[in-house]
């Protein structure tokens, strides 16, 4: 594939209730990258004071959830009894495995006076052995994420192995995810570690070797090529990928290889046999399709 006929997803805008989500993952014939089913960037979306995030407890199976913020903060809570404010910088790791439940809301001092929220949150299809695994949460500090500069940008390895360097985040396959921070005229080469790769551009002003990346695409790259990311101007993007873990089956919030284990999710949470989560009153019900 020539690197001047690679696919760029667009995004599908999701009103997530006062605020907008450009989701890039599902998109029409691409489900997913390596074992990333699920990418939505969220803002940057400013809230008045008293008003922020209030996403009610929900369910999820078979999959793992990712947050990392650029800017602002969130409140996790979990049907575990975890209780984790997130900040810029740090990683939220929740695996679901056979069943969680899990808020997300903005913390009381973020409501107090206007604040910002800017973040990109995934989810990450687990292997066919390891779907039915123990839930679990996991929170990562800044400071524990590998973090170095090299020709200029500034990388951040958030989950996975890359350039020698391997996340502190318990991952469950092979997997890249990469926090690249490039100033103008900088640039870095991507290798081709991953059978499937892929570039979003948090900003503009940044090329695939000569190919310019709009603003909020998600870049499809060739397989078995390093590319050669370049900047001409101040700019940021993602990178995520790694190895299929095969098939996957998608409807709301739950993911699984077995469709059959999706139905039952779907009456487990109509029937109200998960787990709730401590401290929490509200839930969102079962969409009705």
């Amino acid at each position: 594939m020539s690197i001047k006929t690679i696919q760029q997803l667009a995004p599908h805008l999701q009103d997530l209730g006062g605020f907008t989500a450009r989701r890039l993952l599902p998109h029409g014939d691409r489900p997913m990258v390596g074992p990333f089913i699920f990418f939505d960037h969220l803002g940057p979306a400013t809230f008045p004071p008293h008003q922020g995030v209030d996403v009610r407890p929900h369910p999820h199976i078979n999959l793992a959830t990712v947050t990392y913020l650029f800017e602002g903060a969130l409140m996790h809570r979990d049907s575990l009894g975890t209780v984790q404010e997130i900040r810029p910088g740090a990683v939220n790791w929740m695996t679901a495995g056979r069943g969680i439940v899990h808020s997300e809301r903005s913390p009381q001092p973020e409501r107090e006076t206007a604040s910002t929220l800017h973040a990109i949150q995934t989810w990450v299809a687990l292997p066919d052995d390891r779907e039915e695994t123990e839930p679990a949460f996991h929170h990562h500090p800044a400071d524990s994420l590998p973090r170095w500069q090299d020709n200029g940008a500034t990388l951040t390895l958030i989950a996975g192995v890359a350039y020698g360097r391997t996340s502190p985040v318990q991952t469950f396959s092979p997997m890249l995810y990469l926090d690249l921070v490039l100033p103008v005229g900088t640039c870095i080469d991507l290798p081709a570690e991953y059978s499937e790769r892929a570039v979003y551009s948090v900003t503009s002003g940044l090329q695939l070797d000569d190919l310019s990346l709009e603003q909020h695409h998600l870049a499809i790259l060739p397989a078995g090529a390093p590319i050669h990311i370049s900047a001409d101007r101040d700019a940021r993007c993602v990178v995520v990928g790694g190895e299929s873990v095969g098939q996957r089956h998608k409807w709301w919030n739950f993911i699984s290889s077995r469709p059959e284990r999706i139905e039952q999710a779907k009456r487990d949470w109509q029937a109200g046999r998960f787990d709730p989560v401590p401290g929490e009153t509200e839930r969102i019900p079962l969409p009705n399709a």
